[in-house]
């Protein structure tokens, strides 16, 4: 089957990684490592970009999800719930070569939610009284404190979906959806990994969990195997 690249979206993950240079900010979806885009993350290794801040659910394993590029040195910083899944990033926290910002996962979900909705953060009353409040504006709403949490917003989103469209209208695997469609909207450039492309109309609006107006660049393939074909109009 051919798939007119009606919309330009569709690209080579060459094309794709472009936009992924040394000291991007780059939030990616999964959580621990499902919903991780392999494809992208074996790209971002073989650009060897450096200095990567990374935002998302966690640090994945050392040797799936965005745990690879952890353990290969590629990010100065990362944005996170939790690291206990890779040691790597615990080493590399405690001997100072990665800065680690922890927040409690449904904190961290509520600040990309943000970032992508354009909310100036949200209040959250979590980590009151502790070593968490230093540093954050404290808000009181009907005589009751929250802190501040200001949202979360990338240069570059990765994301992964089961099947996307030319439009890039997006549906996703069960749990692999996880923090995808949050990610999708908090990036100035999402990039797609879908798994397969249809053409427009081919998907149920129903079913359809991120429209194709936050997907900016839609590849697939595994490893240099491609799965679509396109013709460019003249």
């Amino acid at each position: 089957m051919v798939i007119e690249n009606t919309f330009g979206k569709i690209k080579r993950v060459d094309e794709a990684m472009a936009y992924i240079k040394d000291k991007t900010i780059l939030m990616f979806g999964g959580f621990g490592g499902v919903g991780t885009s392999p494809l992208l993350i074996d790209e971002i290794i073989k650009k060897d970009v450096k200095e990567l801040t990374l935002i998302g659910n966690d640090s994945g394993f050392p040797k799936v999800g965005i745990g690879r590029v952890i353990c290969n040195g590629q990010a100065k910083k990362m944005i996170t719930t939790h690291i206990g899944s890779n040691p790597v990033a615990g080493e590399l926290m405690t001997e100072g070569k990665m800065e680690i910002e922890f927040s409690p996962q449904g904190t961290l979900a509520e600040r990309i939610r943000a970032g992508g909705t354009g909310l100036g953060g949200v209040l959250i009353n979590v980590g009151l009284g502790t070593i968490i409040e230093e540093g954050k504006e404290i808000i009181q709403v009907d005589d009751k404190p929250y802190l501040l949490e200001k949202p979360l917003r990338a240069e570059v989103g990765i994301v992964y979906a089961k099947v996307a469209d030319t439009f890039g209208n997006l549906i996703y695997d069960k749990t692999a959806r996880n923090f995808n469609p949050l990610v999708a909207k908090a990036s100035d450039v999402t990039i797609v990994h879908a798994e397969e492309i249809v053409p427009l109309g081919e998907l149920n609006p129903e079913e359809i969990i991120t429209p194709g107006v936050y997907v900016d660049i839609i590849v697939t393939g595994k490893g240099g195997e491609w799965k679509w074909v396109w013709e460019q109009e003249n």
